[in-house]
């Protein structure tokens, strides 16, 4: 941080209870040379990958199903959200990250990725980075079920579709995560799988 229009006042921590949620209180140097006091909170749960495991022959992907708490409280009726497989990196580097989460939930052991971009996913109050990557797969790179880790509580349906039917339903409001919603319109701008 080496900002020199940013100087952190305090940080106070509200809630260390899963991740880290704080509250900054920082000095901001505006252009026209008045420094302004501000306060803000902001939610660390580390940094995380995603990734699209798509399927050229086949013109399919691979796509998660789960239940997500804060999409049931606001709103999604059922709580179920259709995602890419994703995960956080837990100390390791983000490659290595999407390898281990990739099979944990889908099953499927890859061994090439492509990083395709990162991004902040809610930079107003979330600090997470999210590394975005593509993998193709096939039927042979399937070691096992999938499903998460049951001691992580995850209770996740691995979901095989025709890319076409994934990107129609961005449009039909089935799919609404934007981590997933970013990586089909990549495959689309990117042509990978042909028209």
């Amino acid at each position: 941080m080496n900002n020199e229009n940013i100087k952190i006042i305090s940080k106070e921590i509200l809630s260390d209870n899963w991740y880290t949620l704080s509250k900054i209180t920082f000095q901001y140097s505006k252009k026209d040379g008045t420094v302004e006091t501000q306060s803000r909170e902001t939610y660390d749960r580390g940094n995380g990958a995603t990734i699209l495991l798509y399927n050229k022959v086949s013109q399919t992907v691979i796509l998660t199903r789960q239940f997500r708490l804060p999409t049931y409280l606001n709103g999604n009726e059922s709580g179920m959200l259709i995602e890419t497989c994703a995960g956080l990196l837990d100390q390791d580097n983000p490659e290595t990250a999407i390898k281990r989460e990739t099979e944990e939930e889908t099953g499927y052991k890859i061994t090439d990725v492509k990083k395709v971009f990162e991004a902040y996913m809610s930079p107003g109050s979330v600090t997470e980075i999210l590394y975005f990557f593509i993998a193709e797969y096939s039927k042979d790179m399937k070691v096992s079920e999938g499903g998460g880790h049951h001691e992580e509580q995850e209770n996740i349906e691995v979901l095989e579709m025709p890319f076409a039917d994934a990107v129609k339903m961005i449009s039909t409001g089935e799919i609404k995560d934007g981590k997933t919603i970013m990586l089909l319109q990549y495959a689309q701008l990117n042509h990978l799988f042909e028209q």
